[in-house]
């Protein structure tokens, strides 16, 4: 897998009347599995739709896999080389789910025999090789989306935009999916786009995270890098008395909270501390900590700290 980005934009704009989907947006999107995060017309479809070549930019460039989708002689290679599961249904009536899946297949550049062998290779993937020669309006939302999935991944690409590909499914079916796209993205080394407004969808399958905010990106970067402990917090779980280890805790500056019935929270006075000090006003209370973990913030945690703020501006 490349480590240069498979993604660049630059200044893309992109408005639907008086409506201002992406506002010049400009970001390089990085190798692997990438989550794209948004409120709900914040310009992730808009852009996903840019990026196939299926809307023109009202200014700005994109590429995508060296190819620019703008050019209509560059879509051919474009389409080889992206893989594309859409929100919306993508299905042909009075299709089996082999029809579907080899007919698209062919679309992408795939000679007829190849489609066929790789249709039966990704439907038993995706878990559907004993509904292969159903009819695809028979399925139920869960098979819908795995078919939708087979087709994306049918021509083998090395890149995949997939837009909610979670959307409407039940628990199970959910978790059917997420564990397919972890896999395309981790084991399988597809650079990857998932698109969705589910935050833990992203933080479960996904390396590095941009987030929009009215077509424009006000967060990038690593998932581990923006989520990572920040040396300051820790939770604390004791045997012994509780109140004088607080009270010890108090009286050397560190702010402490109960977190449920039995963990304390607790936030060192200055960065970069480590947990020494803690075990040295344990025995002054005469207590013993018997677990101990750094606090990481949550991805929901950033998102709602960056759009919160980008309120403000």
């Amino acid at each position: 897998m490349t480590t240069s980005p498979v993604i660049e934009i630059q200044g893309l704009a992109k408005s639907y009347g008086r409506v201002r989907a992406l506002d010049g947006l400009s970001l390089s999107v990085p190798a692997g599995p990438v989550g794209l995060l948004g409120p709900n017309g914040s310009g992730k479809t808009t852009l996903l739709k840019l990026l196939l070549g299926l809307l023109a930019p009202d200014q700005g460039t994109a590429s995508i896999a060296g190819h620019d989708p703008a050019r209509p002689s560059q879509r051919l290679a474009l389409r080889a080389a992206v893989g594309y599961m859409p929100e919306g249904d993508c299905l042909m009536p009075g299709m089996s789910a082999l029809e579907l899946t080899s007919t698209l297949g062919r679309l992408s550049g795939l000679a007829h025999a190849d489609a066929i062998t790789r249709s039966h290779e990704v439907l038993d993937y995706v878990g559907l090789h004993e509904a292969r020669y159903r009819n695809c309006e028979e399925y139920s939302t869960g098979m819908k989306q795995r078919l939708k999935l087979a087709q994306a991944i049918v021509h083998d690409p090395p890149i995949l935009l997939l837009d909610e590909p979670t959307n409407g499914l039940d628990p199970q079916a959910r978790r059917h999916m997420l564990e397919l796209v972890h896999d395309l993205g981790h084991a399988q080394g597809k650079n990857l786009l998932l698109c969705s407004h589910l935050l833990l969808d992203v933080e479960r399958t996904c390396a590095d995270v941009i987030v929009l905010k009215r077509g424009r990106a006000v967060l990038q970067g690593s998932i581990a890098e923006l989520t990572r402990s920040d040396g300051q917090r820790f939770r604390v779980r004791l045997t012994g008395n509780r109140d004088a280890f607080q009270a010890e805790l108090a009286a050397r500056g560190f702010e402490c909270s109960a977190v449920g019935q039995a963990d304390l929270s607790v936030r060192f006075p200055d960065a970069g501390a480590d947990a020494d000090p803690l075990f040295e006003i344990a025995a002054r209370a005469g207590t013993q900590i018997t677990e101990l973990s750094l606090v990481r913030s949550s991805l929901e945690e950033i998102f709602l700290h960056e759009l919160a703020r980008e309120s403000e501006r």
